[in-house]
């Protein structure tokens, strides 16, 4: 593969297309700055708008969301994985029916594998504009965002109609649910009480990982961070993986399914049959299937790089056998 034909499939920090009406709450007074990206798959956008990068399938998807400080990510849900690792900024992860059933606050390089089953919300609470990385589990990420009911009747005070599609229409811009086509149902009472309130002694130990206790674990070999025996367990049909200069694989290698580089910390020199490149910190790179390539710190300094591969395992609710 030529150098040219390998940068078709790296997405460079500085070249991501955001979008701000991805979601429903994207006119919600506190939520109405928020940044979303999809960059690898689908996504689970549910606008028109949003830009896909790279759109081969994976088995997983690859997104991200950028905000400033105090803009937050309302209460939502999904039925495969949520992993998210935090690339810049200080964030804080709440949880539950209201959002208060348990929070963690997160920096650069720390990762969170969110239960499915549980509302979820994020919020940038840090100094500047912050970005978090996104991993979503299966090709279609679950077939969707479930959100709050206070979402969607907050949304609707602000001009945003969810269809029973999943499809957003903005009457700010005239639109309409078309005729024949209902509003997304919200979730009754009943149904809500599938959704458990998880205390943060509950959630925090078997679902945070802390990044320089993983730069401590990874320095000799790469250290399973999500996985049957990760640090993190769970089989929610791929594996991350935590490498450090330590552990940066210098001998040449291959998956046999596509896999993904994305540096947190320092400059990643990657060679593979045909070129090499470098990725900085918020690069995404998507290294085709059975292609022999290595991967290690160009510079001096610290050096942290995440590394995605999808796995047998159906993508689904999270893995109980803990």
């Amino acid at each position: 593969m030529t150098p040219a034909e390998m940068e078709s499939r790296i997405v460079r920090y500085g070249d991501l297309k955001p979008c701000k009406t991805a979601f429903i709450d994207a006119h919600t007074p506190g939520s109405d700055q928020k940044e979303n990206f999809t960059i690898i798959g689908g996504g689970v956008s549910e606008s028109p708008d949003q830009h896909v990068h790279i759109a081969v399938p994976h088995g997983f998807n690859i997104g991200a969301a950028g905000q400033p400080p105090r803009c937050r990510n309302s209460l939502h849900s999904h039925r495969t994985a949520e992993v998210f690792f935090v690339l810049s900024g200080r964030w804080r992860f709440f949880w539950g029916r209201w959002g208060d059933a348990g929070e963690v606050i997160l920096e650069q390089g720390d990762i969170i594998n969110i239960p499915t089953g549980i509302f979820r919300g994020f919020e940038n609470i840090g100094q500047d504009y912050g970005m978090i990385m996104a991993i979503l589990g299966g090709d279609d990420a679950g077939g969707g965002v479930i959100w709050a009911p206070q979402v969607i009747k907050d949304a609707q005070a602000h001009g945003l109609v969810l269809s029973e599609q999943g499809k957003l229409y903005d009457s700010k811009k005239g639109e309409a649910l078309p005729e024949g086509v209902g509003p997304m149902p919200v979730l009754t009472d009943e149904e809500l009480k599938s959704y458990p309130e998880r205390s943060a002694r509950d959630v925090v130990p078997g679902y945070v990982a802390r990044y320089w206790d993983m730069v401590a674990l990874a320095d000799k070999k790469p250290v399973k961070v999500i996985g049957a025996e990760g640090i993190l367990r769970d089989r929610p049909g791929f594996e991350v993986d935590f490498v450090t200069r330590g552990s940066s694989v210098r001998t040449m290698h291959s998956h046999d399914r596509p896999s993904v580089l994305m540096p947190v910390q320092g400059h990643w020199h990657v060679t593979w049959e045909g070129g090499s490149t470098t990725l900085a910190p918020g690069d995404t790179m998507s290294v085709p299937e059975n292609l022999m390539h290595t991967a290690f710190p160009s510079m001096t300094g610290a050096a942290g790089l995440y590394h995605i591969v999808a796995t047998d395992d159906p993508a689904g609710a999270t893995w109980t056998e803990k």
